[in-house]
């Protein structure tokens, strides 16, 4: 069954690839070649991955195989998808998986130096990859496949986090086509109104792909700030702020429950940092200005300032990473680095398409720490941590602080390999979180002023890994190394 799963996805990414020829037939590129034979061989690998698995016995995935399919196919989904980038843009092997990968883990940091030099047909591909990665490779394929519906709900499981998914439908298809309904939705809105604007109807789908993905990937250079839209500027972040809620609760809102969605304190809480962000991050602008910051990157007047906040937080909490017409952070000075770093590590909602460590477990984290002051306090008292008016279990509140304490360890451990390549602090940090956290646009010498092609082919395939893991929520990618798991397959 493993191979048959790893079949029709590879299967699926040919019927993509063959999209994109078609949008390179379209605009007369003359790369539709490239595309049709790469998809044509996805297709062949796909067929032979689904007869091969067809002979298998094991006709159900234990939770232990659905970590290793979950796993191998984003693997298998970005070497597949490195190969128009190294075909038709002439990249390495390196730089080629790396922004493969940047693109369907929804990350968007890019190799690309000049983005406006690139055929419409990649920069397409780019931002496809973005919005399939941004559902979910598993959960597309089975809102379009439902005779696994039944058969493989661990593989489900595993790929999505933060969903109830059995409170949604009583079947893993049904809300896997429920969340695919939505998400082409707000897709199609995004796009409205961004043809509304300034851009042209291939720009406005390209651009609400990486949105609702909270990707990042632009056809454009200085992303949405080659626009110098105003407009724009308070249209992405509200797309932004709204693909980081969780996405059952506009399940919810659509069968006639809306208030689930303003009552979830999950979501509160985020809208709470965020506003608090952009408050903060403008107080900043007014009072703590960079006095070395080169001309026209500091906002000027009270509303530019605002924007420009408004933009920002939503930006880099919502780990998409678009860059505005000022947005270049790094040289707005060390006053910035630590709230942009803290909220970049923080991320958005569970359940949606954004990464960090999620509010979720900050809420519950915190609500720990505040618990455990009392007891300093008050030793018998009894205490316990509720979310939405329901007790946590010890079980998620054990596995909460394991995650955010291996989140931290993975970012120690991220930058002292950086270190020993010669990275300054800045970007050691900046790289492992905004990698991590699959935000793309980090700190130092990868800010949103740079791209990571300067970066060495080692550096680029820890970062690859990096985006996987922060993807996958590190745990699905982590039990493949314990030594246990090999050892129970035998």
């Amino acid at each position: 069954m493993k191979k048959s799963i790893f079949g029709i996805l590879i299967m699926m990414e040919s019927l993509l690839l063959a999209l994109c020829s078609i949008v390179s037939a379209c605009y007369r590129e003359g790369h539709w070649q490239v595309f049709l034979l790469t998809a044509a061989g996805a297709l062949v690998t796909g067929l032979v991955c689904k007869m091969a698995g067809e002979r298998e016995k094991v006709k159900r995935l234990t939770r232990a195989d659905s970590f290793l399919v979950v796993t191998l196919s984003w693997v298998v989904f970005s070497v597949i998808g490195s190969l128009p980038y190294m075909f038709i843009a002439g990249m390495d092997v390196h730089s080629a998986f790396f922004e493969s990968m940047s693109g369907f883990t929804t990350t968007g940091a890019t190799c690309i130096d000049d983005v406006d030099a690139m055929p419409r047909d990649l920069l397409f591909w780019r931002s496809l990859t973005h919005w399939i990665g941004g559902l979910g490779l598993v959960v597309f394929s089975f809102a379009l496949v439902p005779t696994y519906e039944m058969r493989s709900s661990n593989v489900f499981s595993a790929e999505v986090t933060g969903l109830e998914v059995d409170k949604l439908r009583p079947k893993i298809g049904d809300t896997a086509r429920r969340l695919l309904f939505i998400y082409l939705s707000l897709t199609a809105v995004c796009a409205l109104c961004y043809w509304l604007g300034p851009m042209d109807t291939y720009d406005s789908v390209c651009h609400a792909m990486s949105t609702i993905a909270t990707g990042g990937f632009s056809t454009h250079t200085a992303s949405i700030g080659y626009y110098h839209s105003r407009y724009l500027e308070y249209v992405c972040p509200f797309f932004m702020m709204l693909s980081s809620v969780n996405f059952s609760l506009f399940y919810y809102a659509s069968i006639g429950r809306p208030r689930t969605l303003w009552r979830n304190e999950e979501t509160k809480a985020f809208l709470g940092i965020l506003a608090g962000s952009v408050l903060l991050f403008t107080l900043l602008f007014m009072f703590f200005p960079a006095r070395d910051c080169p001309p026209g990157q500091m906002p000027d007047g009270l509303e530019e300032t605002f924007r420009t906040s408004l933009f920002h937080a939503s930006s880099i909490m919502s780990s998409t990473g678009f860059a505005a017409q000022k947005f270049d952070y790094v040289s707005w000075g060390s006053a910035f680095w630590g709230p942009t770093v803290t909220i970049m590590a923080m991320g958005a909602c569970a359940g949606s398409t954004a990464g960090g460590i999620k509010m979720l477990r900050v809420l519950i984290a915190m609500k720990c720490l505040f618990n455990e002051l009392v007891l300093q306090l008050h030793p018998r008292a009894v205490l316990s941590v509720r979310v939405n008016g329901h007790a946590v279990s010890e079980e998620m509140v054990r596995r909460t602080l394991t995650f955010v304490f291996v989140y931290l360890l993975f970012v120690a451990l991220g930058a002292a390999c950086h270190g020993l390549m010669g990275a300054d602090v800045d970007t050691c940090i900046g790289a492992s979180v905004c990698t991590l956290s699959n935000v793309g646009p980090g700190t130092g010498s990868v800010g949103p002023a740079c791209s990571f092609a300067g970066i060495l082919p080692a550096g680029k395939w820890l970062m690859s890994f990096y985006m996987l893991v922060g993807r996958l929520e590190i745990f699905t990618v982590l039990f493949l190394f314990m030594p246990n798991y090999w050892k129970e397959r035998k």
